[in-house]
């Protein structure tokens, strides 16, 4: 086994359970009955896990310069997918992190669009994702 497998593999494993907190803190939170009470311990996971998405999406570039002396060469479709992807990863997490902050002012219903809007965030990121893995 090669180590640059080995250090791709965890980065991986990192990557995607901080993908499925991202979502699946938003989604917990709406669905199926409303959770907003538990609204700012829901956000101090999903900022956590944008953290996640950032820093391990940052390390795959990082490993592939340390192994290869390059990053991937990624496709025109891939480019545009990381893109999209990176954009949706800051933008969650900036908004996790303003709500953190402010949401203790926001309206109920001002809440719940939040969350709804962190949820499609990390659904418009796992979109992005399959397209980067697949025209990588």
């Amino acid at each position: 086994m090669g180590s640059e497998n080995l250090a791709y593999a965890l980065i991986q494993v990192a990557h995607n359970f901080g993908a499925a907190a991202v979502l699946g803190g938003a989604l917990f939170t709406l669905w199926p009955t409303s959770r907003l009470e538990y609204g700012r311990t829901f956000a101090w996971l999903i900022l956590f896990a944008w953290g996640v998405q950032i820093a391990s999406g940052g390390l795959f570039g990082v490993t592939s310069l340390y192994y290869y002396g390059e990053t991937p060469d990624l496709s025109r479709i891939a480019l545009i997918a990381l893109a999209v992807k990176v954009a949706a990863a800051i933008t969650g997490f900036m908004l996790a992190a303003v709500y953190l902050m402010r949401g203790k002012t926001w309206t109920r219903a001002g809440v719940r669009r939040g969350f709804q809007s962190l949820a499609a965030l990390a659904a418009i990121a796992l979109t992005a994702a399959a397209f980067l893995r697949w025209f990588s």
